[in-house]
């Protein structure tokens, strides 16, 4: 089973992807609230893949993406975000996200992107 963590400010979007995730055979080891602790977290629990927010108090999703791959530029990091963010997006992608997902989203959007992402490893 993979594991994942979500990292994400809003708590209602980090039960919405893990209720989707759980029901689509994925194990959540972890949720964070905000860039730092998705960063300690990943370190604790290594898991196989992160969904990240983008916009995040006390450290973005783009500063705690480069972190994490200072960890381990292995990471599979999926990064979550609003429209209008294509700029930081593409800066994310650049940086070493694997994919990313815009919300509002689907939940057949959310387990395409980290199936791919997983089977391209």
């Amino acid at each position: 089973m993979n594991r994942v963590l979500i990292v994400d400010d809003a708590c209602f979007m980090r039960s919405t992807i893990s209720m989707m995730l759980k029901r689509n055979g994925f194990e959540i080891v972890g949720e964070a609230e905000n860039g730092i602790e998705g960063v300690k977290k990943y370190n604790e629990l290594r898991p196989d893949i992160v969904t990240m927010d983008i916009t995040m108090p006390e450290l973005s999703g783009l500063d705690a993406l480069k972190l994490i791959k200072k960890i381990d530029p292995k990471a599979n990091v999926i990064m979550v975000s609003a429209m209008g963010q294509e700029l930081l997006v593409r800066e994310a992608v650049l940086n070493g996200a694997k994919s990313f997902v815009v919300k509002p989203f689907k939940e057949e959007q959310v387990v395409k992107a980290i199936k791919k992402v997983l089977s391209n490893n």
